[in-house]
């Protein structure tokens, strides 16, 4: 096996041997995980410059990976499931999505189990690294993967970053936001390229070579090579800027992709012997990514690489969790794979699991193609929240673009759109700056928590691959029934509520030309050529302008609010006619409706009031319980939450009522 061996640092009971529902106590494992593979392998020719990367004495590729188990303390009382948590940018992140737990990657800390929801049922839970420029802080996950070597040298050449500020900033690193630095090769490169722009396929002006340049110093410590740009005046909140220089640091991150397959064949296969520190105790493997890991499993399946050394299946199934239609810099010569913005990253085409066919530019392809080939399609689901359609591309991963139709979809594939949502679940009440990152956007934040829905997933999924039990049918926003809608034709509408600003700056995924090796891993044409856009499809609404397709929890078929997966950028935050989310998370907004009919009519708003939708709180919470019986009998949702929600709902109305009141 291609894990040489697991380098336990750290073991001790979790959270001080609480016991949780059937399942008992917990230990906590931490270490290093080293790998070594044979890079003229089949299994690992997908990988970009492998053939670059430098061998030990037994001609294999060696790179190592942190990780973190939590077990059951009694094997028998597992599931024997392995749910992989393909971390985030070195952040832990299912504890979060599906356990309701504080964002944390100290799970030392108390109560970080949350809900308990994946330990109570058994399921053993890995935290594995996978990027290559995570930075070495207490508590990142990360990988430490060789870099591409051309002879002796490093391999050199062009790399492009993209920043968006929100306050004036006179300094920015070389690297996409806290990674590891990528230094500039010469200091005073002539070649290298500043522009600056208002909207990701609008038009860029050059900065002048003057105004601008690398620096070695920051904080009073001189780098070795200037890791820094700096620009005259500083960088303005809201702009775009597009950064283009030389190199020397590709780091061989497609070894991303061997460190998840190869932990999920060595945890479930390997022996006591080989120290697996879990050996016999499973026999399935499902792998969660949310947003750049979402992004990152598409381009895991993409490549087709889900069959070890040894022919052994990896992952059993793949929640790719608001990875809309994208993937990114995962498998690229001086690949950054952080970077999450569809207008400049090279990997977009095919968006659906079955080929496809691409009448602007010919391209015939597949999201799975390679994997139908090898036989090893795990079972997969696609979440996607309303953030990631009205960025444009979610929308394409079931759209024949050739036909404009709805696309055939694989039978090992579901596909589910959770309606009124943004791209992170919302909390009530709303917030008005986000805590991430201090953003402010024009309205309030979407309040719609859908986490029940990723645990009703997980569970339909684990039933799915051991028992047969097909899931719940995609469900999304298409063209058969009419709700599949240009986002620029919905926008308009939302342009008639009166607190809803005006905007062109509506968003669509491009064609982007990185000359003819783009296919290969490696982009020779930087900026790259731009072509035509892709039709960005969205779900139509109701007259509370609310989503009517995809899987509607009671804050959108019973609304008290409208929900959005879009929201504005604050004028405070510059460039306010920008929707949120060309770098960083996708935002929505929520506003509640009118409490009565004179009301909305005093401000001119068409929706609905509350009075006019629900004679009483009873008529509310009676229809808020037939929704939530019907998402049980079609396992959107599952017993767990079913109370939670009623609850959650009822709050809220009588929050917004009392706010009437008061008023």
């Amino acid at each position: 096996m291609s894990v040489l061996r697991l380098d336990v640092t750290h073991r001790a009971p979790y959270e001080g041997g609480r016991s949780f529902g059937k399942t008992g106590p917990y230990v906590y494992i931490e270490g290093i995980a080293h790998f070594e593979i044979d890079p003229l392998d089949d299994a690992n020719q997908g990988v970009t410059d492998i053939d670059l990367a430098p061998v030990n004495e037994s001609g294999k590729v060696s790179f190592s990976s942190d990780f973190v188990l939590l077990k059951p303390a009694l094997p028998g009382k597992g599931n024997k499931t392995m749910l992989l948590d393909v971390v985030n940018r070195g952040n832990k992140t299912v504890m979060f999505a599906f356990n309701d737990s504080t964002k944390s990657n100290n799970l030392a800390a108390v109560n970080s189990s949350g809900n308990g929801f994946l330990l109570d049922n058994g399921y053993t839970v890995v935290f594995c690294g996978w990027q290559a420029d995570v930075p070495r802080v207490p508590g990142l996950i990360g990988m430490r993967a060789p870099f591409a070597l051309q002879g002796d040298e490093p391999v050199s050449g062009k790399i492009m970053n993209q920043y968006q500020c929100d306050e004036n900033q006179q300094l920015l690193p070389l690297a996409d936001r806290y990674h590891d630095l990528n230094p500039a090769l010469d200091e005073i490169e002539k070649d290298a390229v500043l522009r600056v722009g208002t909207h990701p396929t609008g038009k860029f002006r050059e900065i002048e070579r003057t105004k601008w340049s690398f620096v070695r110093v920051e904080d009073k410590e001189i780098e070795k090579n200037p890791c820094y740009v700096r620009l005259e005046g500083g960088f303005q909140p809201g702009k775009i800027y597009q950064l283009i220089y030389t190199t020397s640091c590709s780091r061989i991150v497609g070894l991303g992709f061997c460190a998840v397959r190869d932990i999920c064949t060595f945890l479930k296969y390997g022996t006591e012997n080989e120290g697996n520190p879990v050996a016999g105790e499973l026999d399935t493997a499902i792998s969660y990514g949310v947003s750049q890991t979402g992004r990152f499993l598409r381009h895991y399946l993409y490549n087709g690489i889900n069959s070890d050394e040894q022919g052994k299946i990896a992952m059993d199934g793949v929640i790719s969790h608001v990875g809309g239609g994208m993937r990114g810099e995962f498998n690229l010569r001086f690949g950054q794979p952080s970077k999450d913005v569809c207008y400049i990253i090279p990997e977009l085409f095919p968006f659906t699991d079955l080929t496809q066919n691409d009448p602007v530019t010919g391209n015939k392809e597949g999201l799975l193609d390679r994997l139908c080939d090898t036989g090893h399609v795990p079972k997969i689901m696609f979440t996607n929240s309303s953030g990631e359609y009205w960025r444009g591309d979610a929308g394409l991963i079931h759209t024949d673009l050739e036909t404009m139709s709805d696309a055939v979809e694989h039978d090992n594939v579901r596909k589910y759109q959770f309606a009124g949502t943004q791209h992170g679940p919302g909390s009530y009440p709303p917030i008005l700056v986000r805590e991430s990152d201090g953003l402010k956007g024009d309205l309030p934040f979407n309040t719609v928590d859908y986490r029940p829905l990723l645990r009703a997933c997980i569970r339909n999924m684990d039933t799915w691959i051991k028992k047969g039990a097909l899931p719940p049918a995609s469900t999304h926003s298409n063209f058969a029934d009419g709700t599949a809608v240009e986002s620029k034709d919905i926008y308009r509408r939302f342009e008639k509520l009166p607190f809803v600003r005006s905007t062109e700056m509506i968003l669509n995924p491009v064609r982007l030309d990185y000359g003819p090796d783009q296919h290969i891993g490696i982009t020779s044409k930087l900026p790259p050529a731009v072509g035509d856009i892709f039709p960005a499809l969205v779900s139509d609404v109701d007259e509370t302008f609310n989503e009517v397709s995809g899987i509607r929890l009671p804050d959108i078929s019973v609304p008290v609010a409208t929900n959005t997966g879009w929201n504005l950028r604050h004028p405070d935050m510059g460039n306010q006619d920008l929707m949120i989310g060309i770098t960083g998370g996708l935002a929505g907004w929520s506003v509640p409706l009118a409490y009565s009919k004179s009301a909305r009519e005093k401000v001119g708003d068409p929706r609905p009031s509350i009075e006019e939708l629900y004679e009483s709180e009873k008529d509310y919470m009676l229809k808020v319980e037939e929704e939530v019986r019907k998402l049980l009998a079609l396992r959107y949702i599952d017993d767990f939450d079913a109370d939670v929600i009623v609850c959650k709902a009822k709050e809220r109305y009588r929050d917004i009522v009392s706010i009437h009141n008061e008023s």
